[in-house]
């Protein structure tokens, strides 16, 4: 792009530039692959020129969306065929989080095995987004398994995946299922930045790695999860998404520079996932000192959480992009002025953002009064646990964490109000 160019004008360009190349290739070829015992699978092949590498889709907890379908023309139009292999419908499974559980890995590496017969001599990857990585890496353990020393299946390509046994409580520290460090295959993560799960990137890598496997991680600035098919995509997230094939054959031929066969890793326990969304509600929590919260205040000066004893404070992580946060925000403002005569105060955390965005979204969406702290580095994020957005901890007058929940909430609500009030009671 020309430098001269307003930046706006070049990411335009680079979102139109992107369509068109999906547009063009959208349209797919509807199949049923059929596997052992009459089992069969619906699947979208959208093929490529030439004899290259194959991309084999798995469903998240989303399925597999219309977008997918036509990104998937674009990543053709890029070198690679897809496969989109609609693996909850073949089970007659709704698109939750709970059903891909039910996918047995044994039906992925038919199905892996079915696609490489049909084209033989060509490299294949897997990909899958969110819990989907779960299908992808258990499948792929199993055809390792039922096919040593074949070097056909050559690695995992994965958007953002969430490989934790459940979403923890606030405080407390996630588990990963046991396929996380029992995979071989060479592994390339893409994570959104504008996500809590960048700041666990370092662990994540390591634990894919105790399987042996090589482990490559890409962040992707200024977009959220799911930014490849989200109804309310940015226009930033709509031409990270256009660029994707580029990025998927860059990392498929990354992959390749370390060729099979890769033996299947031992596998630790069944771990199957738990409960990833609970209510949200304020949940006890050991009355225990708090990680250390010390952090720059927007418009000056520093806050440091121990200065606060004989005071009840929310501590609440947040970002402008996570729309549960903005949801939320006016109910704890009305809740600060329902109790301003009170000792109650309010940290809201914001997770690596810069001051002028900050100040933008409290100008132009969310009007609120109460502090508004910084984490720049996700330092703080870390010693507090946070795994999802919003996360908050309620501080009694001593200091100690006595509530915890993620997700949004109306601070307003009859429960919630009454548990903060019996701690300003205390």
């Amino acid at each position: 792009m020309n430098p001269a160019v307003p930046a706006v004008l070049q990411l335009s360009c680079l979102v139109l530039l992107g369509l068109a190349a999906l547009a063009s290739h959208a349209a797919g070829t509807p199949r049923t692959l059929v596997l052992g015992e009459g089992q069969e699978i619906p699947v979208e092949v959208h093929p490529a020129s030439g004899e290259g590498e194959i991309l084999v889709w798995l469903p998240s907890e989303h399925g597999l969306p219309d977008p997918l379908r036509r990104l998937a023309g674009g990543i053709a139009a890029a070198g690679l065929e897809v496969w989109l292999a609609d693996l909850l419908a073949a089970n007659f499974l709704p698109v939750q989080a709970s059903s891909l559980d039910a996918v047995p890995p044994q039906q992925v590496a038919r199905l892996i095995e079915a696609v490489i017969r049909r084209r033989p001599g060509r490299r294949l990857y897997l990909v899958a987004s969110g819990r989907g990585a779960i299908v992808a890496l258990r499948g792929a353990r199993a055809w390792q398994a039922a096919h040593p020393g074949q070097a056909a299946l050559a690695g995992a390509i994965l958007l953002h995946p969430n490989l934790y046994v459940e979403t923890p409580e606030p405080g407390r520290e996630a588990r990963y299922l046991p396929i996380a460090g029992a995979t071989s295959l060479p592994v390339f993560v893409l994570q959104p930045a504008r996500s809590p799960w960048r700041w666990r990137l370092d662990t994540l890598a390591r634990t894919l790695g105790r399987g042996g496997a090589p482990v490559y991680v890409r962040r992707l600035p200024e977009v959220r999860d799911r930014f490849h098919f989200r109804p309310d995509a940015t226009a930033m997230e709509t031409a990270t998404a256009a660029g994707l094939p580029r990025v998927l054959l860059h990392a498929a031929r990354l992959l390749a520079t370390h060729p099979g066969p890769h033996a299947a890793a031992p596998l630790a326990g069944t771990g199957r996932s738990g409960r990833l969304k609970k209510a949200a509600r304020l949940r006890s929590l050991a009355a225990a000192a708090p990680p250390a919260l010390r952090l720059p205040r927007l418009g000056g000066g520093e806050v440091d959480l121990a200065s606060f004893k004989g005071r009840v404070v929310l501590v609440n992580f947040w970002a402008s992009w996570c729309p549960p946060c903005v949801h939320e925000m006016p109910s704890m403002e009305r809740l600060r002025r329902r109790l301003a005569e009170r000792p109650f105060t309010i940290l809201a955390v914001n997770m690596a953002e810069d001051g002028n965005t900050i100040r933008r979204f409290l100008d132009h969406k969310v009007q609120v009064d109460f502090t508004i702290l910084m984490d720049r580095d996700g330092q703080a994020l870390r010693r507090w646990k946070v795994f999802a957005f919003p996360t908050s901890y309620v501080v009694d007058k001593q200091g100690r964490l006595r509530y915890g929940l993620f997700g949004a909430i109306d601070w307003e609500r009859e429960d919630v109000v009454a548990a903060i009030e019996a701690l300003l009671a205390e």
